[in-house]
């Protein structure tokens, strides 16, 4: 396997960053990732500009143009033979002699087997957890995830499948997903500010249609009283959500507009 780093091809176990970069020293970097399926990979631009604006926002210029940077991604996925992976993207604080002040970003990017979601959670629908925290900089994909890894134990204590962030009662995300509700009018509603602006959140947002689909303010309790509700992830596209803590959302499975959405969205992807 092959990595990129800063201007080089270079085997991925000999790809290091050294102890003074500040995403080392402070967790201070941004990334992004997205999924290469049979040699394509969907909604590039939509990642890329992600990325960029990330970068922009935490005051680290990414040393590439988008061009040439373009380039690079598809020469790695031909150098490692992965027509259908996960590329990450990764831009670190830099070589920091005071470990504290931004110097040049180092480029790191890197290829991975792409996470998979089983056909039973798909079927069935998870359980979620709910933590009250918000993140920093919502707007920024930053490295910072330190909430989320920390909250690992609890989720898998309480047998669930991820930890939805809330504050003052007012729901916002998960630490890698987005969330979306179904409520009793047959509205698709996702939290409109404090989130990342999630690429699959994007596309599910641009399937409105007969559906009715919108940001707003949502809160605990129009969770608990929705009708059905799921996340959205660049691995995961759609997982249906039919518990939170120990509250049975809707029927408890899978509802008919959760599986419509999902038909649509993995068309929608197709077509790239």
């Amino acid at each position: 396997m092959y990595a990129f780093f800063n201007n080089e091809f270079l085997p991925a176990e000999k790809t290091f960053v050294h102890i003074s970069d500040l995403a080392l020293q402070r967790g201070y970097g941004v990334f992004d990732f997205f999924k290469i399926v049979e040699g394509r990979i969907p909604f590039m631009e939509d990642y890329l500009q992600r990325f960029y604006q990330s970068a922009e926002q935490m005051q680290l210029p990414v040393p590439l143009p988008e061009d040439p940077l373009k380039e690079i991604i598809f020469e790695l996925i031909k150098r490692n033979d992965m027509e259908n992976a996960g590329i990450k993207l990764l831009l670190t604080g830099g070589y920091s002699a005071d470990g504290y002040t931004i110097e040049s970003p180092n480029l790191v990017i890197t290829q991975h087997v792409l996470p998979t979601v089983s056909q039973k959670v798909l079927e069935e629908g998870v359980k979620i957890i709910t933590h009250e925290f918000r993140r920093e900089m919502p707007l920024i994909k930053s490295i910072n995830y330190t909430t989320g890894i920390w909250l690992q134990r609890s989720v898998k204590e309480q047998h669930a499948y991820d930890v939805l962030y809330h504050l003052n009662g007012e729901v916002t995300e998960f630490p890698r997903c987005n969330l979306f509700i179904v409520n009793n009018k047959g509205e698709v509603i996702t939290p409109g500010e404090n989130v990342l602006q999630g690429i699959t959140r994007k596309n599910v947002l641009a399937l409105n249609g007969d559906i009715a689909i919108s940001t707003g303010k949502l809160t605990l309790t129009d969770v608990l009283d929705a009708r059905e509700a799921f996340l959205t992830s660049t691995t995961k596209r759609i997982v249906p959500i039919v518990q939170v803590e120990e509250q049975i959302i809707g029927t408890g499975r899978p509802g008919q507009v959760t599986r419509e959405l999902a038909k649509r969205l993995l068309e929608k992807e197709n077509m790239y």
